[in-house]
């Protein structure tokens, strides 16, 4: 037995200890430095409403700042506005305001400066906590207009699906591909590696509770072989999920196809514990109006979604959400 496995429990024990200490100092480091800048927007906020401070005046904190300790970074003109407009953002907001501070401050600045509504800053704020996204991939669940895609998906949840518990934010009716980077006009195949290519993006746009399992894969009916897709494992709603790829305009036919791999799925396939399985068909584009007809008699949990492989105009995600909310409310 060597020296190193008679005292590795001591050593795991005092690393443990080291990281928790880290990662304690960096959250009251962040914590501190958001109610910092709350505090500093706050005062900004109070003297220009009462036209104590004209806008000149915050140029003049910032230059004295500056000379009064050069090292001090962090608080020039526009980022002193930031603070501003950070706090008049989530002054009067006691759902969101605690929030705030379990985000670093550039992770804060994009979302109060990019996000309009209160229901698009809840969104990004408690889905970045919860993700733990870096910077680059925030700004591109933003980019990729999520908020508007998933609220779209929400409202239109089959009722087959409603029963799994947790069912809100899973899916979505439109999914954005821009990473994978290959021509417009692609084969179903060119997709289906493209994707597999570029795994951790495509994670990141179905979401992170997906585990990859495998592409192609196989279930045997009979004495036949069928390969699905892409296969994937939800921890969240504990279920296999299969997409299944259609480069085309989507047809009702498709929908077989798919239920048949579910009910292969299920019954050899899915633990006892599972939940069952769940399909999405993923197509280039689809006519609402005929995928509703096609799936007005399914009791199959499945769903009907587009892929783009360009960024969506985020205006017309608003127009097609506020349509569908509008439609329901009559």
């Amino acid at each position: 037995m060597t020296k190193l496995s008679i005292y590795q429990k001591d050593f795991e024990t005092i690393f443990d200890n080291i990281v928790q200490a880290k990662q304690t100092i960096y959250t009251q480091a962040r914590n501190i430095v958001i109610d910092l800048y709350w505090s500093v927007g706050r005062h900004i906020s109070e003297r220009v409403e009462n036209g104590v401070w004209g806008t000149g005046i915050v140029d003049d904190l910032a230059k004295y700042i500056s000379q009064k300790d050069p090292a001090i970074k962090g608080f020039s003109n526009k980022n002193l506005w930031r603070m501003k407009q950070f706090f008049e953002a989530y002054k009067d907001d006691v759902i969101l305001s605690p929030l705030v501070r379990e985000l670093p401050w550039t992770h804060n600045t994009i979302i109060f400066s990019r996000c309009k509504t209160k229901e698009e800053k809840t969104f990004y704020l408690n889905l970045a906590i919860k993700e733990r996204y870096s910077k680059r991939e925030l700004e591109r669940q933003i980019d990729s207009s999520l908020f508007e895609r998933t609220s779209i998906t929400n409202t239109k949840i089959p009722d087959v699906l409603k029963k799994y518990s947790n069912i809100q934010n899973t899916f979505k009716d439109h999914y954005v591909l821009e990473f994978v980077g290959i021509p417009i006009e692609h084969s179903e195949n060119d997709l289906q590696t493209a994707i597999v290519d570029n795994m951790k993006n495509f994670i990141l746009e179905i979401g992170k509770d997906f585990i990859f399992i495998d592409k192609e894969f196989k279930v045997q009916v009979g004495n036949s072989d069928f390969f699905i897709d892409l296969l994937f494992y939800n921890r969240r709603l504990s279920a296999l999920v299969a997409f299944e790829i259609k480069i085309g305009k989507f047809k009702p036919e498709y929908l077989g196809q798919l239920n048949f791999y579910l009910e292969a799925l299920d019954r050899d396939i899915k633990k006892e514990h599972e939940n069952p399985s769940i399909g999405v068909l993923l197509c280039s584009y689809k006519d609402d109006e005929v995928v509703e007809y096609a799936m007005s008699r399914t009791l199959s949990p499945t769903l009907v979604a587009q892929y783009t492989t360009l960024l969506p105009q985020k205006k017309l995600l608003q127009t097609k959400l506020h349509e569908i909310v509008t439609m329901l409310e009559r």
